[in-house]
């Protein structure tokens, strides 16, 4: 015999509540101390010399990228969704906030493509002031215009996301 409709619907919401509680304080979030502290410090190990292990950008085009990034992230600049977000990104965002990395050499809007840069140290400066900004500002100056793939997301899916992004770079330069 099937459950009431009132009974489904509140044991749905049982459930997401506690998925969502459950998952709460694992992720690392740019809003998060120690997750913002721990960025400006693998930042502060990059160099001129800095080897990409894999992909295609060398150290400034990367700094440079995340600095875009950034921007998109706190309202600076805007890059509407493209065609193919609109069709599958917001389906494809609930994977890409679990747990597990972003998977080398991911696909990348073409307007994140970076070829000529303003040099390391200049790029470097402009990265740890976007990310200082970001994670001061908090959620409350957190852009509310969609992402270019996964469309609409809620503050803490950004701060989510930025540290996920920043950390997949990082970690393509051995910091």
């Amino acid at each position: 015999m099937p459950l009431p409709a009132r009974l489904n619907k509140d044991l749905l919401f049982h459930i997401i509540h506690n998925m969502n509680k459950s998952m709460k304080g694992k992720m690392k979030n740019l809003f998060d101390k120690p997750a913002f502290d721990e960025i400006v410090e693998r930042i502060n190990k990059l160099s001129p010399g800095s080897q990409r292990q894999w992909g295609k950008m060398n150290v400034d085009q990367m700094l440079a990228h995340c600095v875009i990034s950034l921007q998109a992230a706190s309202g600076e600049k805007y890059f509407p969704p493209r065609l193919i977000g609109k069709l599958i990104g917001r389906f494809l965002k609930f994977t890409i906030m679990k747990e597990r990395p972003v998977p080398k050499n991911s696909p990348t809007n073409p307007a994140f493509v970076i070829t000529e840069t303003a040099g390391f140290e200049k790029e470097k400066e402009r990265l740890l002031q976007l990310v200082n900004n970001f994670h001061t500002g908090g959620e409350a100056k957190c852009t509310t215009n969609p992402h270019s793939f996964f469309c609409k997301l809620t503050p803490v899916q950004w701060g989510t996301l930025m540290y996920k992004h920043l950390d997949h770079h990082l970690k393509q330069f051995g910091v």
